[in-house]
């Protein structure tokens, strides 16, 4: 019997979602679809939502080894969208180097439109082989904050860097303020772990890692980004140097302390707690984005770190709202 609905053009692990301004005021969700592994949901929205908020899932709590997701997204003058997950996102074992478990994620940010992507870290199993590709096209006033980490593995399993390939990329493309202008890459960040990579060096890949178990890269870019970009630098600029040293007595430093403005005594528990729990991190300007690179010795001290940061300067929660910090909130 021949069927009387036209073939799908869609194809497994396809999703969209696109967002533009309500007529009341506020960004609603004007589509949003996707196919088997991918999964996508969206809360009712409520009055005091600031942003849409889309959830990106998976069935079955992670992808199989083959699997392939292709998301695209745009984002309409002038709204904004929240992207988090409900925990890793995990990648299980490829049963051979030649199998790859892929994502690819495309998103068009238009004029006055912005964009938070604060995710719960990926999470690639023993003998998983994993590439990931993030594209941003942003207006020359649109905003992103883009969150990308990975940690070692199952701890309890007794993982440590123990999958096969791990490679992402990122690139953010601007196209200016002329419509004619042609689109100009700002951004393209690389990361690849690999154990073939590692023998380059003649170490395993865990040993290059320096007892790292997270890893992670914050992007920022666009007029809401700013204040939280230049946050980010500040703080990076206040950080102890190599070869300072401070000659006062214990006593001494407590006294100081407590003297110290409010702000001074949070910075100076943040850098206690970052030399404490093997939090490392930088902050760069490239093109007009900020740039953070941390690592961590544990997944919960990476995930209270930047938790702590974003709480901090308040920028995500007052623009996107609380929900946005979901998955980083310490």
């Amino acid at each position: 019997m021949t069927s009387p609905f036209p073939k799908s053009t869609s194809r497994p692990g396809d999703g969209r979602i696109i967002v533009r301004l309500l007529p009341a005021g506020g960004s609603g969700l004007e589509t949003i679809s996707y196919q088997y592994p991918l999964k996508l949901i969206s809360p009712s929205p409520t009055v005091a939502q600031k942003s849409a908020l889309v959830f990106l899932l998976s069935y079955g709590g992670g992808l199989v080894g083959g699997d392939g997701v292709n998301l695209t997204i745009r984002v309409h003058r002038g709204s904004s969208l929240s992207l988090v997950t409900q925990g890793h996102t995990k990648v299980f074992k490829s049963s051979s180097p030649d199998i790859v478990t892929s994502q690819r994620l495309q998103v068009q940010i238009d004029e006055d439109a912005a964009v938070c992507l604060l995710p719960d870290p990926v999470q690639p199993f023993e003998d998983s082989v994993y590439e990931q590709t993030q594209v941003f096209n942003l207006g020359n006033r649109a905003s992103l904050c883009l969150l990308d980490w990975v940690t070692q593995g199952r701890v309890a399993r007794g993982e440590n860097w123990s999958f096969t390939s791990w490679k992402g990329r990122n690139e953010v493309w601007t196209q200016g303020s002329d419509p004619l202008q042609k689109e100009r890459l700002l951004i393209r960040d690389n990361v690849i772990l690999s154990q073939d990579g590692s023998k380059q060096v003649g170490l395993p890949l865990k040993d290059t890692m320096h007892k790292t178990s997270v890893l992670g890269t914050l992007i920022l870019r666009g007029p809401v980004m700013a204040p939280i970009g230049d946050f980010f630098m500040r703080e990076f600029g206040a950080l102890p140097r190599i070869g300072s040293r401070d000659f006062r007595s214990k006593e001494d430093k407590e006294r100081d302390s407590k003297e110290k403005p409010e702000f001074e005594q949070w910075r100076l528990r943040r850098i206690d707690m970052e030399k404490q729990q093997g939090v490392l991190w930088s902050a760069a300007q490239v093109r007009g984005c900020v740039i953070v690179k941390f690592g961590a010795a544990t997944v919960e001290a990476g995930r209270s770190w930047i938790g702590t940061m974003l709480v901090r300067e308040g920028s995500i929660a007052a623009y996107f709202g609380h929900s946005a910090l979901m998955c980083v909130e310490p």
